[in-house]
């Protein structure tokens, strides 16, 4: 069979570009990339089915998308869209039209959280749920074959019913998993788009040739009847889909139902679910129940319309308790809307004796929902009295309703291997990993999966990389619990990250390290020690950046550390791994040009040279790993932000959090990420104090100060100063000093640094050195240079240079270094921040301000600052 490895994002885009001829899109993060292959494919020349290149049209808005659509569905085109979120909350309006206008019509939503009390860009199901009473019918997809599968399917149900569909999957967890699928070909496409239905919509389009009015407005003589009149369409919709289905099976083997039973055949305990958390509840009902416990699941594909009469037909007759799994929540409702049809189904249809139902909520915003989490639900569901209402996956401690979880439940088919990467946003490892992933399926055959773990930030953020492959398909939407290969591709992550905490007893961990193999173990902290002992763990080195640089790829260690990963594992062919990396290269980079591609070549080349396993001492001797925040930090920088910086953030209970999302401003100076390979070191005999390092620095991590001589008695070793040289301090000294910790690398002072030594215009006031080998000591200067006083703000002038000697009240931000927004919004605190209310639009300028787990705008001596909030992307300026 013919497979290809990619994502649902992709597969569905494909469906979706074949089948319509109009796509009115706008970019919503996760569905972006669905509208940006059709863009591509269009700008290609690529045809649909029926030898058209499809408009593309990019709207100014979701709003203005959906009304594209809805007027070339009125005219009697074929065509589609996707969003997600707000961006579908947009659309509602325009979806209610289309429905009651019965117009054939898919639109495609990558499942993602409407902001409520704080923005969230990761999966769960509030959006799709805010639709539900619109009139279209909801199918829900669980997997990345799934989601490709009812996108053609959901096309064809929509032409044979007149009810638009609203095909759904999961954000993130569904949308971004890449794995291998097997492709829809266009003969399949064309035997599910019957034309006789195409041309009934056609001919149902408006047109002079054939006049008539659509959209009146009505009054309430007829309104409610005319209302009514639609009801048969939606009776008559699932036996559609139903059939569509199983024409779908004929055509490709591929089963598929719109309510779905896995699991014992007299099952006691059943769960109820759909997307991507009904097929990881379906996995764990089927190893449950092949040890003999009987549980079982029903799936639910379609949603809207519920088929009430078929759901109660899917349960099993000894079901004696329901719990119904929702990943939503709605406020102040009796329960969460799959909760309540389920009960409304069950009554209504009869069913006796009645099964105790219960209501469960899970995986908001993409928290992990895993096999030890369903196992938690069959054994609430088994208890004499079981919550009626409950969560799972967290620790409410304010209402009680979470459920406790037992040990790690490893369900998947034996041989499945698992690797984990932590990388850093831009260093290339996300995208390493996807060619990794990409090579292992093609060359060796095997089932493979990938799933990349962001945070909200760019550049500079932590990123995790997951890994499966195996000779069994994969069906695990939840992250690696037990690693066979742990990479580490930035060394400072070992200092304030477990990166061993999911690693399995023998694993390989590979590391980024600046030391060599006979003085690293020495660096390492000793909780990293004691695990790689206690777990038996191969541990290899090597200097990446290194390797990098000398081929001239700068800071870019990805293809070093993916040729790494293929010599230890030896998941490829030893003498194929090479070449097939190297092909992954010409084809990632070929655009960038030969000379880039060279240099990747050359790193392949060079790689192994480098790589050196450790053998393991039997001691563990070195430091502890440093605590995630200062001892200084506030009480609940302590309590609840260093848990987040730890990566522990899973762990905090329901009581940690103010209930209407409002957090503590200037929490950022706490959280030191290290990243920058080198910093900046100032020389006084160059500098001509024109301050424009300080003010082009877009972290606010170097700074300029004039205060008393005097204070200079205090000063660490090594603290560097310089006489004042304007006549506003004159006498005063002055220093340039830079955060260590804080610093990104991104080199931009030294850029505009126009001071130069005139024996050797190369050498700068500002140049960069190693930042490993001078952290420690500009650490205490540093601290030293922020406990001096500032300057009086009536004395200092408003201008370039004066500018820069007032304290910033915008700091250390989750910006990509090198970012150039960010001055103007430091420069905008050091001259207002005191007297600052911000109204943020959604966008970068929310990430980097408003993103937890710190934040960056902070206060003056007098705790004065800016206050910060924002309310959605569309209506800032009303905001």
């Amino acid at each position: 069979m013919t497979t290809a490895i990619l994502d649902a994002n992709e597969a569905v885009a494909s469906v979706a570009y074949r089948l319509n001829e109009v796509l009115a899109i706008y970019p919503i993060t996760p569905a972006s990339p669905m509208g940006e292959w059709c863009d591509e494919w269009a700008v290609r020349g690529r045809k649909n089915l029926w030898g058209q290149v499809p408009i593309i049209a990019e709207m100014q808005s979701e709003g203005g998308a959906i009304g594209a659509i809805h007027g070339a569905l009125t005219a009697g085109a074929l065509g589609t869209t996707f969003t997600a979120s707000q961006g579908l909350l947009l659309m509602i309006p325009n979806l209610y039209k289309i429905a009651g206008e019965l117009t054939p019509f898919v639109l495609h939503v990558a499942a993602r959280t409407v902001a409520t009390h704080a923005l969230s860009i990761f999966c769960d199901h509030s959006d799709v749920m805010a639709c539900r009473q619109t009139g279209f019918a909801l199918l829900a997809s669980g997997t990345v074959q799934e989601a490709q599968d009812f996108a053609a399917i959901a096309e064809a149900a929509t032409l044979g019913s007149r009810v638009p569909f609203l095909h759904f999957f999961d954000g993130f967890r569904t949308s971004h998993e890449i794995t291998d699928v097997a492709p829809l070909p266009d003969d399949v496409l064309r035997e599910l788009a019957e034309p006789r239905l195409i041309e009934a919509h056609r001919e149902r389009g408006l047109g002079p040739d054939h006049p008539s009015i659509r959209g009146t407005a009505q009054n309430p003589d007829v309104f409610f009847q005319a209302r009514e009149a639609q009801n048969p369409c939606y009776e008559a919709c699932p036996g559609v889909v139903s059939r569509v289905m199983q024409r779908f099976f004929e055509l490709t083997g591929r089963r598929y139902a719109p309510l779905v039973y896995t699991g014992h055949p007299e099952a006691r305990h059943v769960i109820v679910a759909m997307g991507s958390g009904a097929v990881c509840a379906e996995q764990t009902a089927r190893y449950l129940a092949a040890r003999g416990e009987r549980v079982g699941v029903v799936r639910v594909a379609l949603y809207r319309p519920f088929a009430s009469a078929d759901f109660v037909l899917t349960l099993p007759k000894t079901v004696e308790g329901v719990a119904v799994l929702d990943r939503t929540k709605e406020p102040g409702a009796v329960g969460e809307p799959l909760y309540l049809d389920v009960v409304a189904a069950l009554v209504e249809q009869g069913r006796a004796p009645l099964p105790r139902i219960v209501g469960g909520r899970y995986g908001l915003s993409s928290k992990e929902f895993t096999p030890s989490m369903v196992r938690a639900v069959f054994e609430e569901l088994a208890r004499p009295e079981p919550k009626r209402h409950f969560s799972v996956g967290i620790v409410d401690d304010v209402g009680g309703q979470s459920l406790p979880l037992g040990p790690s439940l490893e369900i998947l088919p034996d041989g499945t291997y698992q690797a984990m990467f932590y990388g850093l946003g831009s260093d290339g490892t996300v995208g390493a990993n996807k060619n990794s992933i990409k090579i292992i399926g093609e060359v060796t055959g095997q089932h493979v999966q990938a799933y990349f773990v962001y945070d909200s930030k760019k550049a500079g953020a932590v990123t995790v990389s997951h890994l499966r492959f195996g000779a069994e398909p994969i069906h695990a939407p939840y992250l690696i619990g037990n690693a066979d290969f742990v990479g580490c591709h930035q060394f400072d992550f070992v200092e304030r990250i477990d990166v061993l905490e999911r690693a399995r007893h023998g694993a390989v961990f590979l590391l980024n390290s600046p030391f060599p193999a006979q003085d690293v173990w020495e660096h390492l902290p000793l909780e990293l020690q004691r695990r790689i002992r206690e777990l038996s763990v191969r541990l290899f080195v090597i200097d990446a950046y290194r390797v990098a640089r000398e081929a001239g790829l700068g800071r870019r260690i990805n293809t070093v550390m993916q040729t790494c990963f293929f010599a230890i594992s030896g998941v490829v062919p030893e003498q194929a791994a090479p070449a097939e990396i190297k092909r992954a290269i010409e084809s990632s980079y070929g655009k960038k040009g030969g000379e880039i591609v060279r240099r990747n070549l050359d790193a392949v080349d060079r790689t192994l040279e480098f790589l050196q396993e450790v053998p393991v001492p039997d001691h563990e001797r070195g430091a502890p790993r440093p605590p995630p925040v200062s001892a200084a930090a506030p009480e609940f920088v302590q309590r609840v932000t260093a848990a987040m910086i730890a990566g522990k953030g899973d762990l905090l209970p329901v009581s940690a959090f103010a209930p209407d999302g409002t957090w503590p401003t200037g929490t950022a100076q706490w959280e030191k990420r290290n990243l920058a390979t080198e910093i900046p070191v100032w020389d006084q005999g160059v500098c001509i104090q024109c301050n424009k390092c300080a003010l082009f620095c877009p972290h606010a991590a170097i700074r300029a100060k004039v205060y008393d001589p005097a204070e200079l008695d205090r000063a660490p070793a090594g603290f560097q100063s310089m006489t004042w040289k304007a006549a506003d301090f004159r006498g005063k000294a002055y220093t340039i000093q830079v955060a260590p910790e804080d610093c990104t690398g991104c080199q931009l002072c030294v850029e505009v640094c126009p001071g130069r030594d005139k024996a050797n215009p190369r050498h700068k006031a500002l140049r960069m050195e190693p930042a490993r080998e001078r952290r420690d000591a500009e650490r205490e200067r540093y601290a030293f240079f922020l406990s001096l006083p500032d300057p009086e703000r009536e004395k200092v002038h408003l201008d370039v240079k004066g500018s820069q000697l007032l304290r910033p009240l915008f700091e250390y931000s989750g910006a990509c270094p090198g970012c150039g927004e960010t001055p103007y919004i430091k420069l905008l605190t050091q001259l207002f921040g005191d007297r600052m209310l911000v109204a943020n639009a959604t966008g970068c300028s929310s990430i980097y301000g408003g993103n937890l787990p710190t934040t960056p705008y902070t206060t003056d001596e007098n705790g004065r600052g800016p206050s910060w909030s924002n309310s959605l992307f569309e209506d800032n300026a009303e905001f």
